[in-house]
């Protein structure tokens, strides 16, 4: 369990991929050209999750996508190919109580997360279970999506996820030393509000001041000086390889261990969910690792394409 993202591996079977397209990258990806930086933190604020140090990382040039995937573009994909999520193939997912009548008392609640809630039927057409739906949210970050899932869009989309390098560099914006997309201003329960985090106490109070209570339109706030919007907050995005933490420390063996075990992969970028209190995720260094078979509705990803 690391942050607000639950751990709880289904041990699903391989899943069938879609045939892959040949495609050029959509007129919106933002080309990025290479470049070495500084990646990670020497101030981390977890760093059992590994933020530290800071180091210089290589990239190649690469395009990205200025948007985390949406809902109208994942249902493209559904359409043109069949594919079924691990949430539509398992027949449940995890939903945060307070998007459920009553909490959702009674419902199966994972070790350590007690505010997620397993709902039956919960995916990414229907986010909050079966009386919900994303007719008004087309613009709006996929979630209920795995990393076989994102995986597997990506390749049907004729690119692939982001590296954990290629994420910060195109967070950082070419701002060095940057601690957010935007800067290094914190955002506060009273603003500004330049990204869709909690509000409030987690969990019991979100007072949803950013204008939003669970996902935003994806380009619901400004982008960064590359033009990429939301890198911090939404949803948390998956990214192309393994969870590691690298250290002599004992606590970090012991978390890089039960990582390698249960096959983590890297999220960047935290979610509506986060806050300065409790998961101070959202920095561009801030990371944490999750089963490549775990569903939620606060993750989702974006799609990177090579060049040149």
């Amino acid at each position: 369990m690391a942050c607000c993202v639950p751990s709880t591996p289904r041990g699903a079977q391989p899943l069938a991929s879609p045939k892959a397209r040949r495609v050029s990258p959509p007129d919106r990806c933002i080309s990025l050209p290479s470049g070495t930086f500084a990646m990670g933190t020497d101030k981390p604020v977890f760093r059992i999750d590994g933020e530290a140090p800071s180091r210089p990382a290589a990239v190649e040039a690469f395009a990205i996508d200025p948007f985390a995937v949406t809902n109208a573009w994942f249902a493209a994909f559904v359409s043109e190919t069949g594919y079924l999520t691990e949430a539509e193939r398992w027949g449940w997912s995890f939903v945060f109580f307070s998007f459920l009548p009553d909490g959702g008392d009674g419902l199966e609640r994972p070790p350590g997360a007690e505010w997620w809630r397993k709902v039956d039927g919960a995916t990414w057409r229907q986010p909050e279970g079966p009386d919900s739906s994303i007719v008004e949210r087309g613009d709006h970050p996929v979630v209920h999506v795995s990393w076989k899932d994102a995986a597997a869009f990506a390749g049907w989309a004729g690119g692939r996820l982001p590296t954990e390098a290629e994420w910060e560099y195109a967070a950082q914006g070419g701002q060095a030393g940057a601690r957010y997309p935007w800067g290094n201003a914190e955002p506060g329960d009273e603003g500004p509000f330049p990204c869709n985090i909690w509000q409030g106490r987690f969990p019991d109070r979100n007072g949803g001041r950013d204008g939003f209570m669970g996902t935003a339109p994806v380009d619901a706030f400004a982008p960064n000086p590359f033009g990429i919007h939301q890198m911090a907050g939404n949803v948390w995005e998956w990214c192309a390889e393994n969870f590691r933490v690298r250290s002599i420390r004992r606590d970090l063996r012991e978390r890089d261990a039960v990582a390698r075990a249960r096959g983590h992969k890297v999220m960047k970028g935290g979610s509506y969910l986060c806050h300065a209190s409790y998961c101070h995720r959202y920095r561009i260094a801030a990371r944490t690792g999750s089963p490549p078979d775990s569903t939620t509705g606060h993750a989702g990803f974006r799609v990177v394409f090579d060049v040149g």
